[in-house]
């Protein structure tokens, strides 16, 4: 027996090694500097839904870090580099949409003793600064900045990128802080940014969902699903399933990070 012991515990040692070996693997790409939805620390929520979709498939994450910029995906998903990136919009062409798992959309932040905005048509908003988060380096409009110019009010808005400064972090929370400080009295959010960062402000600051959700032909909530390669059906239905069977413990760091719900006010009903 001693002389076969050894061999025993190399036979075992062999086959962990082929197992490690052969451990799936789910490859992620996802932002490294992007609060609250992820950095490289694994500190945002989609970092943390990530690890539990993982969870369930028997796989270890693996991420490729890339800043969230325009080709973005092109560079990345399609590339080859990556088989998963959370936080996409349902429904965008360039990939196949899982599931939702949340559903989100603008919000006004203002100061907690400062006036309460909920709408575009708010006869207060042309007294007041509003800063606007402007997506690309060409400084291409969102909804919000195409409803407030349509509302003649393009000479309140005071833009602020949503990329910030990327050598600092957390850059995306700088147009919540501006409201803190004063530095504008209003700032058209999206829902998550908002969410996260005005709890964060040394004064209070107040989060009011935009209302009405759609503002002429141009929506402000969007459906937010995680996207694969158009032609990889099979993963797409596993990750379906992991997000069904999981469903409360997603709403549960959704709720952490204070993300604005609209699907769940809809589920609620009146």
């Amino acid at each position: 027996m001693s002389s076969g012991f050894p061999r025993l515990l190399l036979v075992a040692a062999l086959a962990l090694t082929a197992g490690a070996a052969g451990a799936r693997e789910l490859k992620v790409c996802a932002d490294p500097n992007n609060l609250p939805f992820s950095n490289a620390r694994g500190e945002g929520f989609e970092n943390r839904i990530a690890a539990l979709v993982a969870q369930d498939l028997g796989a270890t994450v693996t991420y490729t870090w890339w800043a969230q910029r325009r080709g973005f995906i092109r560079n990345t998903l399609q590339a080859g580099l990556c088989d998963l990136v959370p936080g996409t919009m349902l429904g965008l062409e360039m990939l196949r949409s899982t599931r939702p798992y949340y559903r989100s959309g603008y919000v006004f932040v203002t100061r907690a003793d400062g006036p309460r905005i909920s709408s575009f048509d708010d006869p207060a908003l042309r007294d007041l600064r509003i800063g606007v988060q402007l997506v690309g380096d060409d400084g291409a409009n969102p909804p919000p900045a195409e409803a407030l110019a349509r509302r003649g009010l393009a000479g309140h808005v005071v833009g602020y990128t949503v990329y910030g400064n990327y050598a600092e972090p957390s850059p995306a929370g700088r147009i919540v802080a501006a409201v803190a400080k004063g530095e504008i009295d209003v700032a058209v959010v999206w829902g998550p940014f908002a969410g996260y960062f005005a709890p964060r402000q040394p004064v209070p600051l107040t989060v009011t969902p935009v209302q009405p959700q759609t503002a002429g032909l141009m929506p402000m909530a969007f459906d937010i699903a995680m996207g694969v390669r158009r032609e990889d059906k099979p993963l797409a239905e596993e990750v379906n399933a992991a997000l069904s069977r999981h469903r409360g413990e997603i709403d549960a760091i959704l709720a952490q990070y204070g993300v604005p719900r609209l699907d769940r006010a809809e589920q609620a009903g009146p």
